[in-house]
């Protein structure tokens, strides 16, 4: 088994071994040191609210070639920009320019983009406080600003 500390008065030795182990996995560094908090553009929120500042095409990865609808939004709480997922056939001509939209997190694994997207953790459930879902169901029409 190695190295590794046995018999007697050992428990230290193991213990340290152990501590000194776990600081060489960076999973376990960045939870401990909370650093996806940290940079985080909601901190710690589920949801936030932004303001779309251009709709975009962004090219799905191999071995799709899919064009995927996506858009930059601005959020109001700090004002840092992410890209956000607009779900579903027809959503992006639902959203405009300078529409206010609410994105959660889209589900990846490990706070990680989701799926073929590229980059995008982001993606909108409402446009001007109104359900993308319901909208593009024909639930509801889009209101006027």
């Amino acid at each position: 088994m190695g190295n590794k500390s046995n018999g007697l008065n050992t428990a230290k030795a193991l213990k340290k071994r152990r501590h000194h182990g776990k600081w060489c996995d960076a999973d376990y560094v960045r939870k401990e040191l909370d650093l996806y908090r940290k940079a985080d553009p909601l901190e710690g929120a589920s949801q936030g609210r932004g303001i779309v500042l251009e709709k975009i095409q962004l090219e799905a990865k191999q071995p799709n070639s899919a064009m995927r609808k996506c858009c930059r939004v601005q959020l109001v709480k700090n004002g840092k920009q992410v890209s956000a997922f607009l779900p579903r056939e027809g959503a992006m001509k639902l959203v405009d320019e300078h529409d206010e939209v609410l994105i959660e997190r889209i589900g990846g694994g490990q706070g990680k983009s989701k799926g073929d997207i590229p980059g995008v953790r982001w993606q909108v459930i409402k446009v001007n406080k109104q359900s993308l879902n319901a909208l593009l169901r024909g639930k509801i029409e889009k209101a006027r600003k």
